[in-house]
């Protein structure tokens, strides 16, 4: 894949440091204190995995009173990120109703999704253990990574492994067609005729 594609990327979470981990990705720099986000779209020319990708962000609205911009969000984006912080146990709780309010929006069962545990940073506050995210991770059949906006732990890597999730749901399935096979002829000792 050559041509500069286009990724839109969907960023979900209550209050969990999604702006910071996307700030982090686009100008390097890392916002200690940041106003909630109602929405910010930010744009990142990368290379991934050799081919050239344009990614389109979309930096949610966490909170509850803007749930109707969240089903527009969720219908336009290809490949998500659904970002708890493992310093927070209800943010851990709260993360499968963004994964169903998802695939009700988009009417499938499926989609390119990266289950992200950010401010690993943070060991000593941390309420949810790295396994509770993998065996979720495990259940949804995606991939996961705990991160650190603020120390750049796999901060580039969650929003890339979205891509090689969105790219892997994009290429065609082959399906192995059985060959006939004939059935071995049975000898029977005798010669029909047909009259």
């Amino acid at each position: 894949m050559s041509d500069n594609k286009e990724y839109k990327l969907v960023v979900l979470g209550s209050g969990v440091g999604k702006s910071a981990l996307t700030i982090r990705l686009v100008t390097d720099n890392f916002l200690e204190d940041y106003d909630p986000t109602i929405e910010d779209s930010y744009r990142k020319q990368t290379t991934i995995d050799n081919s050239p990708a344009l990614l389109d962000i979309l930096d949610t609205a966490g909170q509850e009173e803007y749930t109707s911009m969240q089903d527009q969000w969720m219908r336009e984006g290809k490949g998500f990120l659904l970002v708890y912080s493992v310093t927070s146990r209800s943010s851990f709780d709260d993360i499968s109703a963004f994964k169903d309010k998802i695939l009700r929006a988009k009417d499938v069962d499926n989609v390119p999704i990266v289950l992200v545990g950010n401010k690993c940073d943070l060991e000593p506050q941390r309420q949810v253990a790295a396994n509770e995210g993998k065996e979720l991770a495990r259940q949804w059949g995606c991939s996961f990574m705990e991160t650190s906006a603020k120390e750049r732990i796999l901060n580039e890597e969650c929003f890339y492994q979205v891509v090689r999730e969105i790219r892997k749901s994009e290429r065609p399935v082959r399906v192995e067609r059985p060959q006939p096979t004939q059935k071995p002829q049975k000898k029977s000792g005798f010669k029909c005729t047909i009259l």
